[in-house]
Order: structure tokens, then C-alpha cells, then sequence
């Protein structure tokens, strides 16, 4: 029989266990042993089958169990301890407390996504499991966060397979009363809301959760209301599913209806105003719209508006290559915003030009939402340093007639959040070396370049480490394959060859994330036979553990994933390497540790950041990784191996799978499989595999973490954002956009008419100064509204200049009989070889965060350049 009607039944807490309420909803307990050992220690067999969710563990313990915790002197004093500690956590001054004052009141962070802890699945991947961190890591720090996003009621999906190894979807339905969040409410107990007008005269209303990631509250609407016709009831539906126009309105909703959900917990808390808005990735970048009708409608225009909204906003992007980025069409864009709809004081089309492609090869009936996270934002990040560098040519026709390296797109090295990702293991041997209040703060707030007490830790400490990890992760293993076996139809008769699955005495290689086609999941069955004799090898072999979610709508995804598990079925080789279904947060925590080689194949540059190499680092994991993303950056030989890339023009796809595959077989073959089994003299134990787990820990490990990236984000980004933000107040949003106007129009009356300097020839000694000498043309401008530079360095042999120095030149007298302007000052020589210059005109104020902002630069025409030639030889 069907039940009619559900509910969720909770229990009543003694009031002496009235603290576990609490501890419950601080989803701090993910990452905090203290509380999880507590609540495990109320019901380990309960705690099991809960999956570790305190939530769910409380509802499923007898009353009788809870009467006999109640009088428990020794459990309460637990209790009592664990329950100070989280409000000293909660209301301690931290990192973030003893910074300078000017530092901003308060930060809204918007993603799609949000990857805190199994028991809250609203993450598929990425991008989500960084937000995630981010929060973490901004409430261990201090950070003042609000954190905003959608609860989705089916979260990403469940991942099966089929006999033949077909990846298969299930979507079970999340019931927010069972999930770690509550409703916001009102003062007289409604539920919170926020509403969107629709065409036609509808609304989309929806519902405010609150989930606390240890400081930082985590506002998630919900749409799924009574309020709401059911095609609005299902906009929170799934994660990245539906068509375009639900995309829409989910973004919609995240960026409108969130900025509203920001206003109404303010209200209703008492919260600081943020002063700056972060939109993580451009799912969120309606934001900035929401806020410049705020604006509009106190008495700002909409190009002032523009200006104050864009002083306070940060936008990250992760994003390698265009076709992952959301695009609609400008009609359906159109539909939703105007008087008829959505914001209906600011002009369609203003909002429509937000978002076009302008550049060359841009589509101008499609609406990019990078594209408008740019033009919302006055600063802006990419996740890597190379990812900076992809970003900035991706991104460089918004800003023509500039270099890619002049691009105003910083970058910030993601980080993951230790607390989360490290093993409890890992953890006590760092605090036995030097105390868990130092190692809690070494894994949290960060800070040092290298960790030295990992010096003093015995080989024989490290590597009993490491097998234990190792044998967790076979148990683990085992435990999941015949699970999966059975999903796929297999009878326990059929199933006792997984007791030897995988051995806790062999080179054990990790590989799990998404699967798009450019994460190569199947590079490694290139040569299958090179493959097995790596598998099987008599003396060096290795064992694979795989994991991974195809999107449910890519079905060349999922056919990598089939061929993958048919090869894992193989009875030859299914004992050494395995494909586990369900990648998630669950399986990641105990993956990491357990392996001891962390894969990742890429193809270059594709790989924004990828920080799952981290997390195995954290535990001791080496990674063998193409050099994408953050591995690019750090990469030494003292942590682990590149995999060598023929990422040429002209390179043919498969070609070039088949030579970064044999260049990978190379690697385990020649030198990573040699020296795990290698042993040492005396010890009899693999002394140079030691020392780089060694290394990893001591000189990668700091680099890696989330409290890291989270105070580059508070110093580089968040601090010049509160102050360009404070310093935008309505009188200068209106001097800086009627600037900007000015100069726009008047633009094309400038330009770089003379150049001279004092050489007399092509020759000239290192440390020589020379004079420069320009005259410009500036229309309708001053000298104030410009800044004329002489830029000059070494040259390639098409004259382009490489590392430029810039210099400022000054205005001489007044303008002579033509309007005209001359510029004079020194030129350096301080570069041998080939060496050249150039003179250019930028737009100045005072305002801009950058000089390259207005995309608007002028230089000497093709015909001064021809006539002055090549500078220096």
C-alpha cells in the first residue's frame, strides 16, 4: 500500500541531550571529528546506516536509548565539551577578526552548486565540492559569508549500472524536513519567501532554507511551493537538468530571487549588508541586475547604477572553453525581463546588450552569461594560473586592442578544505608531532610554506600509514563492487571472486571525477595489452580504482564509462582494477587517503583547476597528472609526475591520445611502478617513495588549501572591492558614468599623430636613456581624462613586445594652434637584443580598477609604424 500523505516524525530530546539538536544542525559536524565521534558513540550501528548523517541518526534512535543517554554522566560531560567547543567556534574572534578594519562587513557568495556533506546532496561535481570548501574554509577563517544557492529536490542524480555496464539514473526525492536545513521564517512563523514576476502576470515563488555551515549561513530557494503552479513548482528540480528556459529561470531565480533572499535574512537577522557580491561562475550573474534596480529605484539612473553595482561584484570563472558556458536566446532572454515580466523599470535592451557577444565570431542572437558576469563585475578571477591565462585570451575580444596578458582577469589557485579531506589517520600523526590545536590551525588558517615537523615523522610511521590506508580503502572497495554487482542483477553465488579484489600490498592508482569526453577516462585503454602487463606484472603490479558520473544527456560520456566497466569485468583483470557507480562525497573521503597515486589525463588546457590531485596530496598521495590546471603550477619532481602532452596545433585527436598514452604506460613502467617496490638497505622499506609522500605533505601540502585561496580572495579581491564599493557612493557613480560616456564618444578624435626620440641610430648601449617625444590628438578630452604611456621591451621577429615595461610620458605646455598635445619622457634601454617600443593612449580616472576597463586604447597609425621602423638590434 501507497502512503497519501508523508511526514516526518522527529524525535524529543531529553533536555539534558537538547545540545544534540544543535550540534545536528551545525553542519560543522562534517568536518569535525569531536562531533562525529560523539554522535557515533550515541548509536554505532545507527550512525552506519545513517550514512554518518546526525540528522537522520536522531530520528531512527529509541526513546529508550535517549533516556539512557540522558543519565549518562559520562556521555554528558561529552556533550557538554563538544557543545562549548562549537560555540567558542561560533562566536571566537578568528583570522579574519584580527585584519584590518577596512575589511568588508559582510560577503554574498552565489553558486549553483553547493558541496558540504553527503547528508546535503546538492553538488554534482567541481564546482560545486569548491563552494563547498569555500564556506568552510571562510567560517574557520572568520569570513563574514552568506552563502546562496538552490535546494533542488532531486539533487544530481544516482548513479546504477546495467548488466552490460550502461550508466543508469535515479532521481530519489529529498525531503527538506529529513536534510540538515531549516525553513527562514517570519516574525509571526510563516515561512519566509521571495517571488519573480513571470510573463503573462504569473509569479514564481519560492521558499528560503537555511543550512549553518559552521559561520557562515547557506540560503537555498526552493520552489517547490503551494504558491506555484506545478511547471513553476519544478523549477529546483534537478541539478543542470531541464531545457533552456528552465535553465533560465533557475538562474534566474538564483541570481534574482537570491540577492531578495540576501535582503529578507538581513531583515530578519540583523545581518551586516554585504558590501560585496561573488558570483561563482555565471550561473549566478543575474545578481547584478537585481541590484541595479535596487539602485535604479532610489533614484540612480541605470548607467550609475551600473558603476556601483559593478565596484562591489567579483566574478570567477571555471570555465576553459566556451561551449561551457550557459547561452540563451536573446528572444527567450527578452521575454522574461521588461514591463510585462521581471525587473520592469530597466529598459529590455539594456539588459539584452549585458550579455552579447560583441567580439569577432561572437553570436549576437545569443545571450552569454560570462559574457554579463564580466560587464557586471569590476573584477575577476580565473582558478589556476594557467586557467588566468586561458580566460584571458578566451575572454580578450570584450577588450580589443589589447594584449591577452593586459586582460583584467586575475587568478586564484583553487584550494580544498583539509578538515574535510583528510583521514582521521593522517590527522593524529600530524598532532602527535605537534599538538592538535597547531595541526587544526596548520590544516585551516594556513599561512606557512612548508610544514618541517612532517620532517621528524619515522619512515616506518609513514609507511605503516599508508598500507593501513590502503587496506581501508580494499575493505571499502569490496564492499561497494559486490553492492553494485547486485544492483546489476548478480547473485551472491556469482560474487565470492570480489573477496580477492584488489590487494593492501600493491601500487594502488585513483581516477574519479566527471566524465566529459576531455577528462579522457578511457586514455588508459589505449593499449589494452600494456594495460594488463601492468595489471598482472609478476613483481611490480598495479591496481585501479575508478569512479565517475556521466551527465545524464551525454551519451558519448556514458559509452566511456561501458567501455571502461566491461573492461573491469574482464575475469583476468577484475581483481586489479575496479569501476565503483555513485562517485560522491561519501566515496571521495575514503578514496583519497587509500590510494597512492592520484591519475589525472586531461587534455591540456582544458582542465580549469581540477582539485581532486589535491585532496590525495593532503593524504599523501602522489599525483601523475598532465600539467592542466593546478598541477601546471606546482608541479616538482620531489611530489609526484607529468605526464608529457602533444598538445600541438596540428596534432591529430587520436594521435594524440596514442602518444600521451604510451607516454603514461612509459611513466608506471620506467619509474613510478620501480620505485614503490624498490626497498632500502637496512629498513627494507621503499626509502624514496617515503621521502616524496614526505615532501607532498611537508612542502605541497600548504599550498593546496582552502584557507589559503580563501585569504588570497579576502586580500586580492574582497578588501579592493569593499573599498571601490564604499568609495562608489551616488555622486561618484555619476561622475564615473558620465565619464565614461564622455570618453566613449568622444574616442575616435583621439590619437598618437607624432613619435620621436633622441637616438640617432638602430645601435645602442645597455642602461642608455633616451627622450621621447609624442604629440596626440585628444578631441573632446584633457589631459586629465588620459594617461599616454611609452611601452617597450624585447621583440620577436614580427616586432611583438614581450614582458613590457610601461612608463607614464607628461603633458608639456599647453596644446599648440591644432589642439594638439605633446608628451615627453625617458626611455630605458634595459634589456639586450632585440628591443622595441610603441606609444599608446588609455582612458584614466580615478574610479577604474583598471586601465584596460573601458576596452578602449589608441596607437600610432600603420603609417607612423612603417615610418619609424624597428627601434633597437
Amino acid at each position: 500500500m501507497k502512503a497519501i500523505r508523508r511526514f516526518t516524525v522527529r524525535p524529543v530530546l531529553p533536555e539534558p541531550l537538547r545540545p544534540l539538536s544543535d550540534l545536528a544542525r551545525n553542519l560543522r559536524w562534517s568536518w569535525h571529528a569531536e562531533t562525529r565521534d560523539l554522535f557515533q558513540s550515541v548509536d554505532p550501528e545507527r550512525w552506519a546506516a545513517s550514512g554518518g548523517d546526525p540528522v537522520r541518526l536522531l530520528g531512527s534512535v529509541p526513546p529508550a536509548r535517549l533516556a539512557d543517554l540522558a543519565s549518562d554522566r559520562r556521555f554528558l560531560r561529552r556533550l557538554a565539551a563538544v557543545a562549548g567547543d562549537l560555540n567558542d567556534y561560533m562566536t571566537g574572534d578568528r583570522w579574519y577578526q584580527a585584519q584590518p578594519d577596512e575589511l568588508p562587513a559582510a560577503i554574498a557568495y552565489f553558486s549553483p552548486e553547493f558541496g558540504i556533506t553527503a547528508a546535503l546532496p546538492q553538488y554534482s561535481g567541481g564546482l560545486g565540492i569548491l563552494a563547498g570548501d569555500h564556506l568552510k574554509a571562510a567560517s574557520d577563517l572568520g569570513v563574514p559569508l552568506i552563502g546562496v544557492g538552490l535546494l533542488y529536490r532531486h539533487g544530481y542524480f544516482r548513479q546504477t549500472l546495467s548488466r552490460d555496464g550502461w550508466q543508469q539514473e535515479h532521481y530519489p526525492v529529498l525531503d527538506p524536513n529529513e536534510l540538515p536545513v531549516a525553513l527562514l521564517e517570519e516574525a509571526d512563523g510563516t515561512p519566509a519567501q521571495v517571488a519573480l514576476a513571470l510573463p503573462g502576470g504569473k509569479h514564481l515563488h519560492a521558499r528560503i532554507w537555511l543550512a549553518q555551515v559552521g559561520r557562515v549561513p547557506l540560503l537555498m530557494l526552493d520552489s517547490d511551493v503551494e504558491e506555484n503552479d506545478l511547471g513553476e513548482r519544478g523549477v529546483t528540480d534537478r541539478l543542470y537538468g531541464g531545457g533552456s528556459e528552465h535553465r533560465l529561470l533557475q538562474e534566474m531565480l538564483l541570481g534574482i530571487g537570491g540577492v531578495r533572499a540576501v535582503r529578507t535574512y538581513r531583515r530578519l537577522t540583523g545581518h551586516p549588508e554585504p558590501e560585496v557580491f561573488h558570483t561563482n561562475e555565471g550561473h549566478a550573474g543575474f545578481l547584478g541586475l537585481e541590484r541595479i534596480a535596487e539602485l535604479c529605484a532610489e533614484g540612480l539612473d541605470f548607467d550609475s547604477a551600473l558603476e556601483a553595482v559593478r565596484a562591489g561584484t567579483v566574478f570567477t570563472t571555471h570555465t576553459p572553453v566556451p561551449a561551457g558556458i550557459d547561452r540563451f536566446d536573446r528572444e527567450l532572454v527578452a521575454r522574461h525581463f521588461g514591463p510585462d515580466a521581471e525587473l520592469p523599470r530597466i529598459d529590455v535592451e539594456r539588459v539584452l546588450r549585458l550579455g552579447m557577444e560583441t567580439y569577432p565570431g561572437g553570436e549576437p542572437n545569443l545571450f552569454n552569461m560570462a559574457v554579463m558576469g564580466l560587464r557586471l563585475a569590476q573584477r575577476a578571477n580565473g582558478v589556476s594560473l594557467l586557467h588566468g591565462n586561458v580566460s584571458r585570451e578566451m575572454f580578450s575580444g570584450l577588450w580589443p586592442g589589447f594584449d591577452a596578458d593586459e586582460v583584467p582577469i586575475t587568478s586564484v589557485t583553487n584550494g580544498v578544505h583539509a578538515p574535510t579531506w583528510v583521514a582521521p589517520e593522517v590527522f593524529r600523526l600530524g598532532a602527535r608531532q605537534i599538538g592538535v590545536h597547531r595541526a587544526e590551525d596548520a590544516l585551516t588558517v594556513g599561512g606557512s610554506d612548508r610544514w618541517d615537523a612532517v620532517a621528524d615523522i619515522p619512515d616506518q610511521e609513514i609507511w605503516e600509514l599508508r598500507r593501513g590506508l590502503r587496506e581501508q580503502l580494499v575493505t571499502e572497495v569490496r564492499e561497494r563492487l559486490r553492492a553494485s554487482w547486485r544492483q546489476r542483477g548478480a547473485g551472491t553465488a556469482e560474487l565470492g571472486w570480489i573477496d580477492g579484489v584488489l590487494d593492501p600490498d600493491v601500487l594502488t592508482i585513483g581516477f574519479a571525477r566527471r566524465v566529459p569526453s576531455y577528462k579522457r577516462l578511457t586514455l588508459m585503454l589505449r593499449d589494452r595489452d600494456r594495460l594488463m602487463d601492468l595489471l598482472l606484472h609478476p613483481e611490480r603490479p598495479i591496481q585501479i580504482v575508478v569512479a565517475g558520473k556521466a551527465h545524464p544527456a551525454d551519451d558519448g560520456g556514458k559509452r566511456l564509462v561501458q567501455e571502461l566497466v566491461r573492461f573491469a569485468d574482464d575475469p583476468r583483470v577484475r581483481h586489479r582494477i575496479v569501476f565503483l557507480p555513485d562517485y560522491g562525497m561519501g566515496m571521495a573521503q575514503k578514496l583519497y587517503p587509500g590510494c597512492d597515486i592520484w591519475l589525472n589525463n586531461p587534455l591540456r588546457p582544458l582542465e580549469a583547476c581540477g582539485t581532486s590531485g589535491m585532496k590525495a596530496a593532503l593524504n599523501g598521495c602522489l599525483n601523475l597528472s598532465v600539467l592542466d590546471g593546478w598541477w601546471d603550477e606546482w608541479f616538482q619532481p620531489d611530489f609526484g609526475w607529468a605526464i608529457p602532452t602533444a598538445d600541438g596545433v596540428g596534432t591529430d585527436p587520436d594521435h594524440r591520445d596514442d602518444i600521451e598514452a604510451a607516454a603514461l604506460y612509459d611513466l608506471l613502467e620506467q619509474r613510478v611502478t620501480p620505485r614503490f617496490y624498490e626497498r632500502g638497505g637496512q629498513s627494507g622499506l621503499p626509502d624514496r617513495w617515503i621521502e616524496m609522500v614526505r615532501q607532498t605533505l611537508s612542502l605541497l601540502g600548504p599550498k593546496v588549501l582552502a584557507g589559503r585561496m580563501v585569504r588570497e580572495y579576502v586580500e586580492r579581491l574582497y578588501s579592493p572591492a569593499a573599498l571601490a564599493h564604499r568609495s562608489m557612493v551616488p555622486d561618484a557613480a555619476r561622475e564615473l558614468a558620465e565619464w565614461k560616456g564622455r570618453v566613449r564618444a568622444a574616442w575616435p578624435g583621439v590619437t598618437v599623430d607624432h613619435v620621436e626620440t633622441s637616438a640617432a641610430a638602430a645601435l645602442a648601449e645597455l642602461g642608455t636613456t633616451l627622450g621621447l617625444r609624442v604629440r596626440v590628438g585628444l578631441g573632446d578630452l584633457g589631459p586629465d581624462d588620459v594617461e599616454v604611456q611609452a611601452v617597450s621591451g624585447r621583440v620577436d621577429e614580427e616586432d611583438h613586445i614581450a614582458d613590457a615595461a610601461v612608463v607614464p610620458l607628461k603633458p608639456v605646455g599647453s596644446p599648440d594652434q591644432d589642439g594638439r598635445w605633446v608628451y615627453e619622457g625617458p626611455l630605458s634601454l634595459d634589456r639586450t637584443g632585440p628591443f622595441g617600443y610603441t606609444v599608446r593612449i588609455l582612458p584614466a580616472h580615478r574610479l577604474l580598477a583598471s586601465s584596460a576597463e573601458l576596452g578602449l586604447v589608441a596607437g600610432p597609425s600603420e603609417e607612423l609604424v612603417e615610418a619609424a621602423g624597428l627601434l633597437m638590434r
